[in-house]
């Protein structure tokens, strides 16, 4: 019997996938230039990509190596790129997932110079106009609507499975095309978020890329897509692009986009996404007490096991050093999203209007609300990481944009703004805790306070301090001109001011020579002197007046010496003299015994207001007297106070040049590791 001419081959001890065996040929070190076949880059893009495979082989590369591969990666390029405009089975779909993992590892490498040595791997400088040209017009494509109008939506159908009928052949129906355009987004981002500081983005700034982004979303909102954050987080990317150096035709685009459908999508997409990063908050610590329920009520006496629906597993509590380290690692990388928010607030109308007005179905968070109780829990951790800091300003800013539009003012301090806030309270201090529904200035005022006493440090962020106190000035200068009421615990906030002028007083050697110290000077001492003087305007009650009154006389000698500090008596931009004028016109009054038969006993307030240096009265008033003298004191008091108290200066984004800077560096590094992942 002959011998069969086959032989045994050794089982192998792990089985490598054939895709791995064709990421290493492609990239062995080989000094002649292999051209590979029509056949090899056909079984290449069929097969499904092994991204962590492909990740290796290409971070196992030194920048120098790879550029010694660079005929390999050329090639590489050009063929998925030839793949995305003339597909064939499911090949265009693995060549963007290809492109995705190459251009991460490539773009992610330090090079000597990264436009030229970038450009040298992808096309070399001879054929770079044309290669890129060819790859940006396929993504357009691909982002728009999937596959061009001449081939179907997807191979054989397998966008519709389970589908009906009359669904198949239709591209807001295929699951397929919604694969194509979400990952052609993400090879957009990787190219956008790696290249960034190179001169590659050009070539996605000269293809305007807006109608197919735009296009994007609306066919996935359409299709009630989860999510459209990633064509979102493009086109903040794409706005911010050099902005301040050249006319951006995103930026244009932003100030003209008038689809509702779109801007309400948008709209309601950042409304989950600040839910979700909350929820990252509260994962480290619940900041809420447990509430009512049957199941609560039985499990305290013993009867736990027959509570219906069972007890939810406890969050796991963590020690401070813990939890602080763990706020420091947040907000998480979807947090990019507030760059394209702040971009959309500041160029367009209809999206600032949309923002502060759009109220989903019964039941649901309002976007507002969940961007005020995000932006709560990121200003209560500010201090804690620079890039923490930067979406704290970020946020702030939007604050600002939203509060000068007078129409947005208006319906944000209106009856109609009412809904529901989470507001964080993780960190005491604590605000008089509010659970049912409010106008959305005094969770908006909330927010502001818990930033002034949660971030009190010697070394001041003056910038994040100046933003907040001057939101304050805006909304209480439009309900001083408008006379608008608020139910609001007022005490509490003229106590956070006064507190902070205590603390600039009390540390102003490390804070007076800070950048921009004189704007949040005349800004806290201008917001005092207006609720003083036109007080009666926006104060619900008299009786809220005169505690203003009483926290002024009681902080009086604080006021003179941080008047003199930070020599304020020579600063015509600020009316210090009508604070001190004020506390010096009662306690004038109460050394006399409050002015005589209308005071009661003479003596001088017994709290912190000191000694006026008129004599000391052999007893003291109390509280009430005090108030009482106040009350007395109206008819002999003459605020002289500066005009224009309730005026500011509009927001102008050049002043912000440097930090959105930083902010747009902080936000393409979030979505690096975002598309990474």
């Amino acid at each position: 019997m002959e011998p069969s001419p086959l032989t045994h081959q050794p089982r192998p001890e792990v089985f490598q996938p054939k895709i791995v065996r064709l990421y290493e040929a492609l990239f062995k070190d080989d000094s002649d230039e292999v051209e590979h076949s029509e056949g090899f880059w056909k079984e290449f893009f069929l097969l499904r990509p092994d991204r962590p495979a492909l990740r290796k082989i290409l971070n196992d590369q030194s920048p120098d190596d790879l550029l010694q591969l660079n005929h390999q990666t050329r090639q590489l390029f050009a063929q998925a790129t030839t793949a995305l405009r003339r597909p064939y089975g499911v090949a265009d779909l693995h060549a963007l997932e290809t492109l995705s993992t190459f251009l991460l590892a490539v773009l992610a490498k330090k090079y000597t110079n990264p436009s030229s040595d970038i450009i040298d791997l992808l096309a070399g400088l001879d054929h770079i106009d044309n290669v890129f040209a060819e790859f940006v017009n396929a993504l357009e494509s691909l982002i728009r609507n999937g596959r061009g109008a001449t081939q179907e939506c997807c191979p054989s159908g397998i966008g519709h499975v389970g589908q009906e009928a009359q669904q198949v052949g239709n591209r807001v129906t295929c699951t397929y095309t919604a694969d194509l355009q979400r990952r052609a987004v993400d090879v957009a981002l990787a190219v956008t978020s790696g290249a960034y500081q190179t001169s590659l983005l050009t070539y996605f700034i000269q293809r305007d890329l807006f109608p197919a982004i735009t296009s994007c979303i609306h066919i996935q909102i359409a299709s009630q897509a989860s999510s459209i954050t990633s064509p979102f987080l493009l086109l903040g990317l794409l706005a911010n692009y050099n902005k301040f150096e050249f006319q951006n035709p995103y930026q244009m685009r932003l100030n003209d986009f008038v689809n509702e459908r779109v801007i309400r999508g948008i709209v309601k997409n950042i409304g989950y996404t600040c839910q979700r990063l909350r929820a990252q908050y509260i994962d480290v610590q619940e900041d809420l007490p447990e509430g009512w329920t049957l199941a609560n009520t039985l499990s305290k006496i013993g009867l736990g096991a027959i509570a219906p629906g069972g007890k939810p597993p406890p969050k796991p509590v963590y020690d401070a050093d813990t939890a602080k380290k763990m706020f420091a690692e947040l907000p998480g990388q979807e947090a990019a999203v507030l760059l394209a928010t702040y971009d959309f607030t500041h160029a367009n109308k209809l999206f600032s209007l949309e923002l502060v007005t759009w109220a989903p179905e019964k039941g649901e968070e309002q976007p507002i609300a969940s961007f005020i109780s995000l932006t709560s829990y990121l200003l209560q951790h500010a201090h804690l990481s620079q890039r923490t800091t930067l979406y704290s300003h970020l946020n702030l800013m939007i604050f600002r944009l939203l509060i000068e539009d007078p129409v947005l003012c208006k319906r944000i301090c209106s009856e109609d703004s009412k809904t529901l806030v989470r507001l964080c309270r993780q960190r005491s201090p604590y605000l008089p805790a509010v659970r049912t529904e409010r106008i959305l200035a005094t969770t908006v005022m909330d927010t502001m306070l818990d930033t002034i006493n949660h971030n009190l440090r010697r070394r001041l962020d003056v910038r994040l301090y100046t933003l907040s106190v001057g939101i304050l000035l805006r909304i209480i200068s439009y309900m001083s001109r408008s006379r608008t009421r608020l139910d609001y615990h007022w005490a509490d906030f003229f106590r956070s001011l006064l507190s902070l002028i205590r603390f600039l007083t009390t540390y102003s050697p490390d804070l007076l020579n800070l950048p921009r110290m004189d704007v949040l000077l005349d800004h806290v001492v201008n917001l005092l002197a207006l609720g003083l003087s036109a007080g009666e305007t926006f104060l619900p009650t008299p009786a809220a007046y005169d505690d203003l009154f009483y926290k002024i006389v009681e902080t009086g000698d604080v006021l003179v010496k941080f008047r003199d500090t930070y020599k304020l008596a020579n600063r015509p931009s600020n009316s210090i003299d009508t604070l001190v004028n004020v506390s010096t016109h009662y306690k004038e009054m109460l050394v006399d015994g409050g002015g005589g038969k209308k005071g009661g006993t003479a003596g001088e307030k017994g709290k912190d207001g000191g000694s006026s240096g008129k004599g000391t009265p052999s007893s003291q008033l109390t509280s009430l007297q005090v108030a009482e003298v106040i009350k007395q004191g109206y008819e002999t008091l003459s605020i002289q106070a500066k005009e224009g108290l309730d005026s500011w200066e509009k927001y102008r984004e050049a002043d912000e040049r440097m930090l959105l800077k930083k902010m747009a560096r902080a936000a393409v590094e979030d979505v690096r590791e975002m598309v990474a992942e």
